[in-house]
């Protein structure tokens, strides 16, 4: 049985399976000593009219045939080929599954069909919309379209395809701008709206699952409101339809890009085609009354003419009347698309019976590992061959069903190219095959594609564009996802790939690059030998410990002179040695901080610092002692003040300060220190002090020290000119003080390495300031007023004092 709509594609499809049943019938290894017979219903493209034709044949009730004389009454019915249509297979094949008469569709593509527990023997040779979807999604994301309009007619074709197509285009991250619905009735005012809504959104490019009949009002009104510039998607209900290839339409649907099924090519039917007369049909033949009636059709005559028909110059059809005189698209084999499916569908049952009358018994499938009898078949038991059917065409296809029915999905992609003469060709472009490895399903020539702009390239169809690296997705409320802003990423965060849809945090060590789509090493930041500052400061540092060296030089030249000697020379060289080591210890804060180096740094300058003062401080003391001996009854001052004496006050003065740094290195030794706090993007390099009381007691001893070499040398300011070092001592000290006193807020201010530089400044001030005020104008007399460096001199102003 087949069923299909009179029109001259259905008839074509018709007598396409015709042929193959003949085909069938005479080939002697498929189903031999055994001939297949068939009967032909139109439906009118009505569902009642299909429906009852399907259940008369299934039921047995339909009119019996004689089909020779040796064969007559209601043949078993093994399975129905058809419907074309998706509404009217839902109908049939939902009663048949009751009795599992096994049903094969060529044209049926509705997804909803695959749903095996509703329609338990529906089969099918054409792929299901499902698959033509994912095509369709294969195609947009391949073009890079993600912004699409959707336009579906008012059937389960068009309802179940759109449907399906919203839910895959959401989860390839693609957006439908706008879905509409073709009416039925054709509705002018509805067609407007439509047309306005296509014409005003910013999406190019529309898909439409749809069959010709229901696109056209559309497409008309399209060309009344002149809307150009779009990319059709063609479902594959109206890819192929040649109605759509006029000069008028062209201007709007040329470079139409369609999913067709696969074209095939059938040996010897366009002969079978041509040659079918009325009077070679007898008149038993199921067919006879359709050749007459399509015959009547294309060659406007009448085979038994109606009363009046030749007096009004009516023809009368011979039978002798050549198809190859005419133009139509009957005889036309070049665009085997549905037909071929036809072919494919009574192909499948053929195999399905052959494979069971091949049944051994005693190892069947059925109850017992029994067969199928020919005389007692079940249509259940051919739907159990058919849902392992597999066969190769004469073209090389492949034909099975899988678990839901339905076939290997293999389509065609067409586009309409439009030629400079006005005519239209159909182009093979690609090929989607569901059958191929991941990844590969999709072949697309896109440099053979025909684009209908004037660009002559494809269209941009997205609502935003894609957020470069470095930026996120920031979705719009209230509008659908592909509608976004891009938001840069914030400092310290980066997004390597399009379309983030969040930005990534650096690890500790790692910043964002300026654009934001790398995160790189983080700038190390200390106070380096290479850079400016720490050039200078190292220079005065040396240019300091120089200094020291030639004063020592100098001092040790004129160690015999009187200045030398009436300013304590011992003490004089221990306090340049120390001078010396707090201008080098300032060499320890440059440089990449690292444990020794930060536990070295503080100590050294400590120890240092309290030797100078220390030495300061005795040295007043003595000065003072000396002026206490001057008077009457104050020798017994200067016994307390030998050389022995000043050298032990100098070492347990130093060793309380090397206590101090014992005993902070012990506890809470200063670390070197990755700081990421004063700035996002570097890592300042530090040395934390690890116990601020330890630095305290350091800073302090030191500040005590000091304070008390200025307190004792304020007293000793007004003492006679031999002795006036006192002055010196009092601003050296003065000096030194107001540095450090300076030094505490400023450090505390700065960060990363200029709080090393406010350090090694504050060493460098206080140092150069003891040195210049206390040997300053030693060396000044020494060197250039050689005639004051005599005791006579020192005791002629001493004498001149008094």
């Amino acid at each position: 049985m087949f069923l299909f709509s009179f029109t001259s594609c259905g008839f074509q499809q018709a007598q396409t399976m015709a042929f193959a049943v003949d085909e069938i019938n005479r080939d002697p290894d498929l189903l031999p000593n055994i001939k297949l017979g068939y009967q032909l219903y139109d439906d009118c493209q009505k569902l009642g009219v299909s429906l009852r034709a399907a259940m008369s044949l299934a039921s047995g009730t339909e009119k019996e045939f004689l089909l020779d004389e040796n064969c007559s009454g209601s043949p078993p019915v093994l399975g129905i080929v058809g419907d074309p249509g998706s509404t009217n297979s839902i109908a049939i094949s939902s009663v048949l599954g009751l009795f599992r008469v096994p049903m094969v569709s060529h044209y049926a593509t509705c997804s909803c069909l695959s749903d095996r527990g509703k329609y338990p023997s529906f089969f099918r040779t054409i792929p299901s919309d499902a698959f033509q979807v994912r095509a369709m999604i294969q195609i947009l994301r391949r073009l890079g379209w993600t912004w699409v309009g959707l336009v579906f007619s008012d059937d389960d074709y068009g309802v179940h395809a759109a449907r399906s197509f919203h839910s895959s285009l959401a989860e390839s991250g693609g957006c439908v701008a706008y879905s509409q619905v073709l009416p039925k009735d054709n509705r002018p005012t509805e067609l407007q709206r439509i047309v306005g809504e296509i014409k005003s959104s910013s999406a190019r490019v529309v898909v439409v699952f749809s069959v010709e009949a229901y696109l056209l009002p559309l497409v008309d009104e399209v060309v009344v409101q002149n809307v150009k510039g779009l990319q059709w998607i063609a479902s594959e209900a109206w890819s192929s339809s040649s109605v759509f290839h006029t000069p008028r339409l062209m201007p709007y649907l040329g470079g139409t890009l369609g999913i067709a099924i696969r074209r095939g090519e059938i040996p010897g039917l366009r002969d079978f085609l041509l040659s079918i007369r009325p009077n070679n049909q007898p008149d038993n033949n199921p067919g006879n009354n359709m050749v007459r009636q399509f015959w009547e059709a294309v060659f406007g005559c009448r085979m038994e003419p109606p009363a009046g028909w030749v007096e009004n110059g009516g023809d009368v059809c011979t039978g002798q009347e050549d198809l190859r005189d005419v133009e139509t698209n009957y005889g036309d084999v070049s665009e085997l698309r549905p037909e071929y499916s036809a072919y494919k569908a009574v192909y499948a049952l053929a195999h399905a019976l052959h494979d069971l009358l091949q049944c051994v018994p005693g190892r069947g499938p059925f109850s017992g590992h029994s067969c199928a009898s020919l005389e007692r078949l079940e249509p259940w038991q051919l739907v159990h061959y058919l849902e392992r059917v597999k066969f190769t065409t004469g073209l090389g296809d492949r034909v099975s069903f899988d678990d839901n029915g339905d076939a290997l999905a293999i389509y065609d992609i067409m586009n309409w190219v439009w030629l400079q003469d006005g005519s239209v060709q159909v182009e093979n472009v690609g090929v989607m095959d569901e059958s191929a490895p991941a990844g590969q399903e999709l072949t697309l020539d896109e440099d053979r594609i025909f684009w209908n702009f004037e660009s002559k390239k494809p269209p941009r169809s997205v609502c935003s564009d894609s957020c470069p690296p470095g930026t996120r997705v920031a979705r719009k409320k209230g509008e659908p996802v592909c509608c976004f802003d891009c938001i840069s990423c914030a400092e310290g965060e980066v997004s390597n790939t399009t379309d983030s849809a969040k930005c990534s945090r650096c690890p500790e060590d790692f910043w964002s690059s300026p654009e934001r789509d790398l995160c790189i090493p983080k700038r190390v930041e200390f106070l380096s030998y290479q850079e400016a500052l720490g050039i200078s400061l190292m220079t005065a540092s040396l240019l300091g410990a120089l200094i020291c060296a030639v004063v020592l030089g100098i001092f040790t030249h004129y160690r015999n002179t009187p200045v030398v000697k009436a300013n304590n020379s011992e003490l004089s060289f221990l306090l340049l040695l120390s001078l010396k080591l707090c201008f080098l210890c300032s060499l320890l804060f440059i440089g990449r901080p690292r444990l020794w180096t930060c536990q070295l740094r503080h100590a050294a300058f400590g120890i240092s610092f309290v030797l100078c003062v220390s030495c300061i401080l005795v040295k007043t003391m003595v000065v003072l002692a000396v002026f206490r001996s001057s008077k009457p009854g104050g020798n017994s001052s200067l016994k307390w003040f030998g050389a022995g004496q000043q050298r032990g006050t100098v070492l347990v003065l130093t060793s309380f300060q090397a206590a101090i740094c014992t005993a902070w290195l012990v506890s809470a030794s200063p670390t070197p220190h990755k700081n990421t706090r004063y700035h996002n993007d570097k890592i300042v390099y530090e040395c934390v002090v690890g116990s601020v009381a330890g630095f305290g007691a350091l800073l302090g001893y030191i500040g005590l020290l000091a304070f008390l070499s200025f307190l004792l040398a304020f007293l000793a300011r007004n003492l006679p000119d031999n002795f006036n070092e006192a002055k010196f001592i009092t601003f050296s000290m003065l000096n030194f003080c107001a540095v450090w006193i300076s030094f505490v807020p400023a450090y505390i201010s700065s960060p990363g390495k200029y709080a090393d530089a406010v350090e090694i400044f504050a060493i460098l001030a206080s140092s150069f300031g003891i040195l210049v005020a206390l040997f300053g104008p030693k060396c000044y007399i020494i060197l250039l007023r050689p005639e004051r460096n005599t005791k006579k001199a020192l005791m002629g102003r001493a004498s001149t004092k008094t």
